[in-house]
């Protein structure tokens, strides 16, 4: 282990701290500041020489001045002569612009993973990625882990019964069969139509939810809106208790306000893939932790052994 260091930005350094415990490594130290005028400053205060360097940097909101800062502490890293550089990226902003739906958009998923190779990073490691084809973008590799076995593990303490696991929509369809499946819970889905990038309207469910208590699976949650809307038209089915286990707390906007309005969600489960300020915090909103995780495959990474083993 004496080849293996960690360091961080100021996107997440309670996550980096987390997993070094959990390594038994200490955080490397590394000055990431600002010049008077707004300017990124970064200096590493260790010798990273031919060292193998993981670097934990969420591209969270603010997500231009992490995404930014994670580049630069990358080219600082690969001018030190770091052997390996692992760009470790829990929650990987810029996701949502994967392809062209529209005429004269960007896909700027592809264009951030340009800029991860160009700045340095030798692989990526991540969790939970909006859209699965990203993997795609890199011409580095990229490890795509899953929080699954963490919420399987926290919903299976709470001994729920006559479950059944909900897609908020088509696309996570694939999402909640893994729920399912291993929480032997039925399945469901609902089928809704965007009106716009921030609001959606529950169309109707497809499956039988009636009398049963119910867990909403998600990657992300940004306003809140659609789970509300998801949690609304479960009710509505006379559905029982609801759950929702979403990996990304991004809670942009007026989510948490949308949260507290929503009295028929029991409880909002989330990782800690982006921190959750004091502001956002929620008494029916529960954080569990990626850190264990994160670290595990940090170390099979290391020793160059299966990292797909952590989901047999």
């Amino acid at each position: 282990m004496n080849k293996l260091m960690v360091f961080t930005g100021n996107a997440h350094p309670q996550l980096a701290k987390d997993i070094c415990k959990h390594l038994k490594i200490h955080l490397g130290d590394a000055l990431v500041s600002r010049f008077s005028e707004g300017e990124i400053r970064v200096k590493i205060n260790e010798n990273v020489r031919g060292k193998d360097v993981f670097l934990i940097q969420p591209t969270c909101p603010p997500p231009n001045e992490n995404l930014v800062e994670l580049l630069i502490i990358l080219d600082a890293l690969k001018r030190a002569s770091a052997s390996r550089i692992t760009a470790v990226i829990p929650y990987f902003g810029y996701a949502r612009q994967d392809r062209k739906d529209q005429p004269r958009v960007p896909i700027t998923a592809k264009l951030v993973a340009n800029l991860l190779t160009v700045a340095g990073a030798n692989r990526v490691l991540t969790v939970d990625l909006h859209a699965g084809q990203i993997q795609g973008f890199f011409d580095i590799p990229l490890d795509h882990l899953y929080a699954v076995g963490i919420f399987i593990d926290y919903f299976k303490k709470l001994k729920l019964k006559n479950l059944v696991v909900v897609s908020p929509d088509v696309g996570g369809i694939k999402m909640a069969r893994a729920y399912a499946k291993r929480l032997g819970a039925d399945l469901a889905i609902i089928d809704k139509r965007r009106t716009s990038p921030e609001k959606a309207e529950a169309i109707h469910i497809l499956g039988d939810v009636k009398n049963k208590n119910a867990v909403i699976v998600d990657d992300l949650i940004a306003t809140g809106v659609s789970l509300i809307e998801a949690v609304k038209a479960l009710k509505e089915s006379k559905t029982k208790d609801i759950y929702a286990a979403i990996t990304h707390g991004v809670l942009s906007g007026n989510a948490i306000e949308n949260i507290d309005k929503c009295k028929d969600l029991k409880e909002l489960v989330i990782t800690d893939t982006i921190p959750l300020d004091d502001h956002k915090k929620h008494p029916r909103i529960k954080v569990v932790s990626i850190a264990p995780l994160l670290a595990e495959a940090i170390r099979r990474i290391h020793f160059e052994e299966s990292i797909s083993a952590l989901f047999d």
